[in-house]
């Protein structure tokens, strides 16, 4: 029999969830997706010392404020390890905004539409590229003003169905549900056990995915944040998930039989289309405590991280 991963490969397009250029080439996934934290980590790999060094070079050679060169200098970064992933992969790879923009639409589209430029100046059309946004009311009206420029968005930090239902009213066209991060607050709030029928984030990607088939969304379900292999099975049918190279090789390396668990035709009920605006948005939000907490923390997180790589970029400037 077939490996897990094969067989998943069949119903729905695999995405790898790293910045790590080999793992990429080794894995071959049809995607990829990057974020603040993946970046960091790879940047301190020796093996991708030539891209930093590019990048400190063209830094140390621009004008300008100190802060504003070395935001630019990570910016050139995330579209380096891009470039190079989207050489890989022959289909996207997401390249997300800084998430302390997450709450300015403005900025967050200026700072889309120069990636996009960068990534084209390097031979990478829009088509290869998601821009990666927070799924914040900002982060989203973002999304909506993108869209219609012809560059395609990925909704991140998502843990509910209103955000998953304003993303598509929107016309995102993907989002991020995210799976482990859900059960680990509903862990740490002292439910479970839990398996993969009765996990918490696997439920919710199930009722989104339900809930775009029965009213006709297009806009792409893609799992992510996943904690076992299990939670990823519990899925399989998803239209997209996006899985680190350690879950990636454990399905890789088992040959059990992959039942379908999603389809669009066995969606299951959905709840009726909503219909929101930003007040009905934020009060639906904030009535859940699971997803207002880890969208704020998935967003601290982020900025963390991002300020972590920026202290490491002004150090090797000089």
């Amino acid at each position: 029999m077939a490996s897990k991963l094969a067989q998943l490969r069949d119903m729905t397009v695999v995405v790898a969830d790293t910045g790590d250029i080999e793992a990429v080439r080794r894995l071959a996934p049809q995607d990829c997706t990057t974020n603040p934290t993946l970046l960091f980590k790879a940047v301190k790999d020796e093996a991708y010392a030539h891209l930093v060094e590019e990048a400190l070079a063209w830094g140390r050679g621009q004008g300008g404020a100190r802060d504003a060169v070395v935001s630019a200098v990570c910016d050139r970064l995330a579209v380096s390890f891009g470039t190079e992933l989207a050489g890989i992969v022959p289909g996207r790879v997401s390249t997300e905004v800084d998430a302390d923009l997450s709450f300015d639409t403005q900025a967050s589209v200026e700072k889309a539409r120069a990636l996009v430029a960068d990534y084209a100046s390097r031979g990478v059309p829009r088509e290869k590229i998601l821009i990666k946004l927070a799924s914040t009311w900002e982060g989203i009206r973002a999304a909506e003003i993108l869209q219609r420029e012809g560059i395609d968005c990925n909704l991140t930090l998502l843990f509910s169905l209103v955000q998953a239902a304003a993303c598509a009213d929107a016309g995102a066209f993907l989002i991020s549900p995210f799976v482990g991060r859900i059960l680990d607050w509903h862990v740490k709030a002292g439910g479970g056990p839990y398996e993969a029928e009765t996990d918490p984030g696997v439920l919710s990607v199930r009722r989104i995915y339900a809930y775009y088939k029965a009213h006709g969304i297009d806009t792409v379900v893609m799992g992510a944040s996943f904690r076992n292999a299990g939670e990823i099975e519990a899925l399989a049918g998803c239209d997209r998930l996006t899985i680190s190279p350690a879950l990636l090789e454990a399905l890789a390396a088992d040959e059990g039989p992959l039942p379908r668990r999603l389809s669009p035709e066995t969606a299951g009920e959905a709840p009726a289309r909503m219909t929101l605006d930003e007040k009905a948005f934020r009060f639906a939000l904030n009535e859940d405590a699971m997803a207002t907490e880890k969208l704020a923390e998935g967003i601290r997180g982020f900025v963390a991280d991002l300020r972590s790589l920026k202290a490491l970029v002004a150090e090797r400037l000089g």
